[in-house]
């Protein structure tokens, strides 16, 4: 079978009415929530059929979340089942607490591992963790979804994941693209042959030379864009054309720091709607950087496409002993109506901080806007205006080019 399901390979068309449906019912499910209480007040569900419909809602930030966990534990009124109603209660740094089903493929990963050519037959050594982070589950329920059995490795202890990986029949290897690696070249050193040829891998950053590596090895390998609270989000196929949005989440592209779509193509803060009954994110910032890709995936998957992890949104840089937040930004450019964006540029002459603000703007007074400068990033700095797409279309909103060589 060359893809998952069917809805991989649905018409724009069947994919825009089935999200009509599943998307209100979806805004629906989160109004019933405490931990929405306020926040999609008056919203007609009915009327959010669409991503370009979910762009007037407002965007939820996972520090939100960790505060309503804090005043209602443990998941901050944002799921629709109370703790002991999930099979798993998981903790990530913060602490910010995720709940976990043992409902077929509750993170929907099985979708990448199919992608990747493991399914039946297959024995995956599992080496994200499994202590008190999601990863190890999420990649578990995953291989569950694909026919494939698990080795549960975790992580650590290599010569032993080697032997387990030799004497199993390990043929597939999950966990972060250089920890391959490490086993790999372990197992040389033991003179240990292993039979690993397809790997799928998350959680850092896989470099073209590493990839490259691996497949001098004989082992293909694709990369995943998933996050705790969300599950998988994006993930490559063989044709290694860009990042395939998962069927059921909704992915937007936003100016980082707000809620504002940025054309296609360019590089923006990436917003995720889960469709998940039991846990509802609507507009889920994730604090990373992404662009969508034009067209489809030469695979045969249908579905809107990205260019994968682009760096992090969050450019908050302090300038002269003030934090600058992207959010700041933003809201100097709603001051005036004929500012398309802004840029601010943190240098350095001599020993001092300097603070330059772009502004992309037809015109305008540059001494009002040196104003708004002060007043909403509390400090004074330099104003040039220029001319309307002249800022580069990186996503940026906050350039730090200062060295501390």
């Amino acid at each position: 079978m060359t893809h998952f399901d069917n809805l991989e390979t649905r018409s724009a068309n069947d994919r825009a009415r089935d999200l009509a449906t599943a998307l209100p019912a979806q805004i629906a499910r989160a109004q019933a929530l405490a931990g929405y209480a306020g926040r999609l007040d008056g919203v007609d569900a009915a009327a959010i059929k669409d991503a370009a419909a979910l762009a007037g809602l407002p965007v939820l930030r996972k520090s939100e979340i960790g505060t309503a966990q804090a005043g209602q534990p443990p998941f901050g009124g944002f799921t629709m089942r109370p703790a002991s109603g999930f099979a798993y209660v998981f903790q990530s740094p913060g602490p910010i607490y995720e709940p976990g089903g043992i409902e077929h493929d509750w993170w929907r990963m099985g979708r990448f591992l199919h992608a990747c050519g493991i399914g039946k037959g297959d024995i995956v050594q599992n080496c994200f963790g499994y202590h008190l982070t999601p990863a190890g589950m999420i990649f578990e329920s995953g291989a569950r979804a694909v026919g494939a059995a698990v080795l549960p490795a975790g992580t650590g202890q290599t010569d032993l994941q080697v032997t387990a990986a030799h004497d199993t029949g390990v043929t597939a290897y999950a966990g972060t693209p250089d920890y391959l690696k490490i086993i790999l070249d372990r197992a040389d050193e033991m003179g240990v042959k292993l039979g690993i040829t397809r790997a799928a891998v998350g959680g850092g950053a896989l470099f073209p030379s590493l990839r490259a590596e691996y497949a001098e090895r004989g082992i293909s390998c694709l990369q995943c864009y998933a996050t705790a609270d969300l599950g998988s989000i994006a993930y490559e196929s063989a044709a290694m054309e860009g990042m395939i949005v998962d069927e059921n989440v909704i992915v937007e592209i936003v100016t980082p720091g707000t809620g504002d779509p940025v054309p296609d193509g360019e590089v923006g803060e990436v917003v995720v709607t889960t469709l998940n009954p039991d846990y509802p994110l609507i507009r889920f910032a994730t604090g990373d950087l992404s662009a969508v890709l034009p067209g489809t995936s030469p695979c045969g998957r249908t579905n809107m496409r990205i260019k994968g992890w682009m760096g992090r949104a969050d450019q908050t840089t302090k300038i002269k002993g003030m934090f600058v937040r992207p959010e700041q930004v933003a809201a100097l450019v709603a001051r005036h109506e004929e500012v398309v964006k802004a840029r601010v540029i943190a240098s350095r002459s001599g020993e001092m901080d300097v603070m330059t603000v772009q502004i992309e703007s037809a015109g305008g007074d540059a001494d009002a806007y040196g104003a708004s400068v002060a007043e909403v990033l509390k400090l004074k700095g330099k104003v040039e205006v220029v001319a309307p797409g002249t800022l580069p279309k990186d996503g940026l909103v906050i350039e730090d080019q200062r060295t501390y060589d």
